[in-house]
């Protein structure tokens, strides 16, 4: 079996929350998706567990990050293409998200970043397979 990575985020609103993302293309895997929580598939083996606040506090003694004050975390996502960042982006932000850092561009990598609806960061980035291999 694949090892797997389940990232699990507090949600204000998981109705809200789940519209956002399918907004980016993104889909749920009902199997493990109820009214307190949501498992958005971002690849065979990566998924975001969207849960309520009441079921995060479930998970965690301490208290659930406010981020209009702090960044709790950084979710980097690795986009086929420059014009995938973008789309990714322009989408997040058309479905009420909101930019974090302009756009970074070193040639050999190409990255952006928005907040979803809950202050989350989520970075978009393309780097040349090329200049991977290079390193």
């Amino acid at each position: 079996m694949p090892q797997m990575i389940f990232v699990n985020l507090p949600v204000k609103d998981l109705a809200k929350s789940m519209d956002f993302f399918k907004a980016l293309g993104f889909s749920f895997n009902p199997q493990f998706s109820d009214e307190t929580g949501a498992c958005m598939v971002i690849s065979d083996t990566i998924f975001a567990m969207l849960l309520t606040h009441e079921k995060f506090a479930g998970f965690s003694p301490k208290p659930i990050a406010d981020t209009e004050k702090t960044t709790e975390v950084l979710i980097a996502l690795s986009r086929d293409d420059r014009a995938a960042v973008d789309a990714i982006v322009a989408a997040a932000l058309a479905a009420g998200g909101s930019t974090f850092s302009e756009p970074q561009d070193h040639g050999f990598m190409y990255g952006r970043a928005f907040r979803d609806l809950d202050g989350h960061v989520w970075e978009a980035f393309w780097m040349d397979p090329a200049a991977a291999k290079a390193q």
